[in-house]
């Protein structure tokens, strides 16, 4: 059933979502509910942490605090909207609101890639200049740090939403449960050409720009570790990098199937799965990577259960 205001001349979206599947609604309000949870718990538990423990005040846990606040930030403006579509029968969106997620989910998507960047910038200087670590990596260069890259996601979060400003007639059916840039696009009735140009210019650039950060950081700390001679430091160094190449791996990894590669034919099937992962699933996986592979915030957690 639609609602009554898709009957009127204000232009709309209908956001499809998973009502392909009416059998299968029960049981994806309840994953994805058990893993928007596990994500706001994960999530702002390790801010938590971080902020009430004065041994993880360092420049590494200043990083993971903010990305753990953008992985936090990152579900809340879609899941709420999805858990609502798989029971209510409108599933309409105005266009504000369409456009006002979008530019959430886009701010928090660039965000995200340039505080991997500034990690991996990071475990480099961490690694390969240590004596002069606290030297480069003052509390103050570490603030500049963070508001340059939340500075980026505003910035290319503007000039995507900006680019969308397109016409849109009637209602407007979005094949996706997210105001996502592609379903946008797909609802207008405007020519298409230069916004879809925009789109592919500005991922690749976004994403290889800082990808080239990751990577150059990546082959100075190989180089460096595989000059040390101590077995036991090469381990420690490469388990140090582990939870952070991870991340990296399954975000850029599904960042780049669905936006970076030009698609002959569009699978939203496919378009949709990516969606999920990587806005539903990895917000959660994220803290869990980073404190079941991290020996601090493990230690932590068994001392509050101890202690509870």
């Amino acid at each position: 059933m639609i609602s009554d205001r898709n009957q009127s001349n204000t232009p709309i979206f209908i956001l499809l979502g998973f009502s392909e599947y009416p059998d299968l609604q029960i049981l994806l309000l309840l994953i994805f509910l058990t893993i928007y949870v596990i994500s706001v718990v994960g999530n702002l538990g390790m801010i938590t942490i971080i902020i009430m423990k004065p041994k993880l005040h360092t420049q590494m846990y200043f990083f993971l605090k903010h990305l753990s606040f953008v992985d936090f930030c990152y579900s809340t403006p879609i899941t709420p909207k999805l858990l609502e579509n798989l029971v209510a029968q409108d599933k309409t969106i105005s266009i504000p609101n369409c456009f006002t997620q979008f530019f959430f989910f886009a701010l928090c998507v660039l965000t995200e890639t340039s505080i991997l960047a500034v990690m991996a910038y990071d475990h480099f200087v961490a690694i390969c200049n240590p004596l002069l670590y606290f030297a480069i990596m003052s509390q103050k260069f570490c603030a500049l740090l963070m508001a340059a890259a939340f500075s980026w996601g505003i910035f290319f979060s503007l000039v995507y939403n900006a680019s969308l400003l397109l016409s849109f007639c009637g209602t407007n059916i979005i094949d996706n449960f997210l105001c996502e840039y592609s379903g946008i696009l797909s609802a207008s009735c405007s020519d298409k050409y230069v916004s879809e140009m925009i789109l592919f210019i500005l991922a690749n650039f976004n994403m290889m720009s800082t990808l080239i950060i990751i990577c150059t950081s990546y082959v100075f700390i190989f180089i460096t570790v595989m000059k040390m001679h101590s077995v036991r430091a090469r381990h420690k160094t490469f388990s140090t990098c582990a939870s952070h190449l991870t991340a990296v791996g399954i975000f850029y990894g599904t960042v780049f199937f669905l936006y970076c590669i030009p698609k002959t034919k569009s699978s939203w099937f496919t378009l949709k799965l990516g969606s999920v992962f990587y806005t539903v699933v990895i917000p959660m996986l994220n803290p869990l990577i980073y404190s079941l592979r991290n020996n601090d915030v493990k230690e932590i957690l068994r001392n509050l259960i101890s202690w509870k």
